[in-house]
């Protein structure tokens, strides 16, 4: 019996799951009758709408409405939880450790494979700042943005409980460093949803709290045009918040913020969304690269001069073939931004691409002529520049909610999502810091140890 041709998806992310989702659809018949099997690998047995973070993070959508559960959606795909750790891509052979790794010594999965679709997205870029190691929080998956909210809720409670003024000061201090979509987002999210939670903390003001955001650059939202990034500042700075532009993080030793502007903030909360960079397992897997270490790629999503090989999203240089095109000859085009606006789309081109070399058909290019961005400040706030116009409060505000809510896969969590937000605008908001569910065995290791009030065996 032939072997099916094998479709090696690693990642399911934007790229990943979208893909596999088209390929499932284009080529459901072979899938069907086992000539073709897509294999989708990803450390997560779920998708991370990552726009929808901050909203969690403030409480406003439950974190499992944020996911979406790959098996689920891709019932036609095997999905194998686990990472691809090596890549052998001239044998065609990938490296797959999995949670049972460990356990049955086997070293992990040798998958082989007939096309590879490189998509395992991007990681936290954390630069070499003495102390951030050890005390920064990420912000790049659901349980970093709901283990922030714990945070946050935590140290308004531990402000609350102490009489040492300087504990108190450094636990309402919350600094931000970076001011793109993540940073910007997640602090007004969470300064909205401290400021509601302080109402119910007898000796907590929303003035006692310090919310600090650090730009290395010298303005913030740089995809929404200058305009709406400087009315964002404005916005941001009318609430108290202190925006600190053209300034750096130099130190976070002993949980103290050294700025460059020599400005230092004793403070509990450091969060860093500096940037991302490309994930390493792309450096490792020897296929061409740029000077910023993202796949070269074709404007057919092809890596460019490998065969059986293919990539999109933030680990693909893709050439913007809406772009002017360079001044001079030798000049390189412009790339496409890695962001979701293209990932998505890119995801779908991919996969018509894939199918029809499947069945032996010709490839297109990929072509989008970018929509603008949309971003929010906190609730009914915020900033867009969609298509050469540009909105702010709450108008901005609604096309983002509706924008996001239109792209989150399934209409299951469409549905949910927009039951949230209704009921959200119905009753009063969660403030409860459930933290103990980052540590569950706590209270079962206290009673099996020496009991949680010292008790004699």
């Amino acid at each position: 019996m032939k072997e099916p041709a094998r479709i090696l998806v690693v990642g399911g992310g934007y790229v990943g799951m979208y893909t596999a989702l088209r390929l499932q659809r284009k080529l459901k018949q072979e899938l069907r009758r086992a000539a073709v099997e897509v294999v989708v690998v990803d450390p997560d047995p779920y998708m991370t709408y990552q726009p929808f973070l901050p909203e969690a993070a403030a409480g406003s959508i439950s974190p499992r409405h944020v996911v979406v559960p790959l098996r689920r959606v891709l019932p036609l795909c095997k999905v194998v939880v686990g990472e691809v750790t090596a890549l052998d891509h001239a044998a065609r052979t990938a490296t797959v450790t999995t949670p049972a790794s460990e356990e049955d010594g086997t070293g992990g999965l040798q998958l082989a494979y007939d096309e590879l679709v490189l998509a395992p997205g991007s990681v936290s870029r954390a630069l070499p700042v003495p102390g951030l190691a050890e005390g920064g929080i990420g912000f790049k998956t659901v349980e970093e943005a709901i283990g922030l909210r714990n945070h946050v809720l935590e140290q308004l409670d531990i402000a609350s409980s102490t009489r040492d003024p300087a504990i108190r000061d450094a636990a309402l201090t919350f600094v931000f460093v970076g001011g793109g979509y993540a940073g910007v987002e997640a602090l007004a999210e969470l300064e909205d949803m401290a400021r509601y939670a302080a109402r119910y903390y007898h000796n907590v003001e929303p003035g006692d709290m310090k919310w600090i955001l650090v730009e290395a650059t010298g303005r913030i939202l740089p995809e929404v045009g200058t305009a709406m990034g400087q009315y964002a500042v404005r916005e941001l700075r009318a609430r108290n918040i202190d925006v600190r532009l053209d300034t750096r993080l130099e130190s976070y030793e002993g949980r103290v913020a050294v700025l460059s502007d020599g400005a230092r903030f004793p403070a509990r909360t450091l969060v860093w969304t500096a940037g991302v960079k490309p994930h390493p397992l792309i450096a490792a897997s020897g296929l061409p690269r740029t000077e910023r270490g993202r796949l070269k790629c074709t404007a057919a999503l092809r890596v460019e001069g490998v065969e059986h090989a293919w990539s999109a999203g933030d680990a693909a240089a893709v050439p913007d073939l809406t772009a002017e095109r360079p001044a001079k000859p030798d000049e390189p085009r412009r790339e496409c931004a890695p962001n979701a606006q293209h990932a998505v789309r890119q995801a779908r081109v991919l996969a018509e691409n894939i199918a029809a070399v499947v069945r032996g058909g010709p490839v297109v290019d990929y072509a989008h002529q970018y929509a603008g961005s949309v971003a929010s400040l906190g609730l009914h706030k915020g900033v867009a520049h969609v298509y050469g116009r540009r909105l702010k409060g709450y108008p901005a505000w609604f096309m983002h909610r509706v924008y996001h809510l239109s792209r989150v896969p399934t209409f299951n969590r469409k549905a949910r999502v927009l039951a949230e937000w209704t009921l959200a605008g119905l009753f009063k908001r969660e403030i409860v810091s459930l933290g103990s569910l980052e540590h569950p065995r706590t209270e079962f290791e206290l009673a099996a140890g020496t009991g949680r009030h010292n008790e004699p065996s």
